[in-house]
Order: C-alpha cells, then sequence, then structure tokens
C-alpha cells in the first residue's frame, strides 16, 4: 500500500512540475506598453482581433483604426542581421506562444507577417467612437464586471 501512495505522490508532484514548467521566451516589445496591462491581452487578443475581423469583413468599415498590421510596429521581431522575422520562423512573436500552446496561427495565410513600413494610415483608438477597438474594451470590461 506504500508503494502505491509513494507513486501516487510522485506523479503528483511531476503534475505540479509539468504545470509549472519552462514557459515560452517570449520577444520583449519596443514602444509603449498596452494600457489593459499584458495578461488582459494574452487573454483577450483573439477576441479583440475577431472584433476587427467582423467589423471588416461582415459591415464593411475599412478604417479600422487598431489593426494587425499596427500590432506588428511593437511586436515585430529581427533576427541578428535585422531582418524581420516572418511568420515561417519559430522565433516570429505570434508563433512563440502558438507554437507552445500547440495553436495553429492562420491569420498570415492572407496577412504579412512583418511590418510594411507604412504607418500613416495608423492611428490611436477612441472610446468615443463606438467602433473602435478602445470602445469595444470599454463595453468588454463593463461585462465582465456585471
Amino acid at each position: 500500500m506504500r508503494l502505491v501512495f509513494a507513486f501516487l505522490a510522485a506523479m503528483g508532484i511531476a503534475g505540479v512540475a509539468a504545470a509549472e514548467g519552462p514557459r515560452p521566451i517570449v520577444p520583449a516589445a519596443t514602444g509603449e506598453p498596452h494600457p489593459e496591462g499584458n495578461e488582459y491581452w494574452r487573454k483577450h487578443h483573439m477576441e479583440l482581433m475577431r472584433h476587427d475581423r467582423d467589423l471588416t469583413l461582415r459591415e464593411g468599415v475599412r478604417d479600422i483604426e487598431a489593426s494587425l498590421g499596427q500590432c506588428f510596429d511593437c511586436h515585430a521581431v529581427q533576427d541578428e542581421t535585422g531582418a524581420q522575422l516572418t511568420a515561417a520562423d519559430e522565433g516570429h512573436f505570434c508563433r512563440v506562444c502558438h507554437d507552445y500552446a500547440a495553436v495553429q496561427v492562420d491569420c498570415f495565410t492572407c496577412h504579412r507577417s512583418t511590418p510594411d513600413g507604412d504607418k500613416l494610415y495608423r492611428t490611436m483608438a477612441t472610446p468615443a467612437d463606438h467602433n473602435s477597438i478602445a470602445a469595444y474594451l470599454a463595453r468588454l470590461s463593463e461585462e465582465e464586471t456585471e
């Protein structure tokens, strides 16, 4: 019986060690941090991207203020020669976590995975604009507190 308990205890410790095991090494972002914080974005990034997708594809709104391209303004990763890493590279910002979590990133079958250099169209979103990402974040916060 002691052997069974020892085995179960060892399995429990191994399970805890696996849960607390190595985490992915996420490339550092440049620019100002998200006001909502990293944990918020890690948890909600897919909902936020779906919001923009729905506005663009389903409602025809083409002047989305927070775009996938804007993400790369701060989250683009360069190799040691200064070349931008694409989604084909394991060190790409999105792939680091998605590979770790075994989640396939299919955004880049249609979208570019590097910055395009044209930042003129990018502006900050405002809560006053009902369609902006900031307004969407405000609505999400209200829903979470209810």
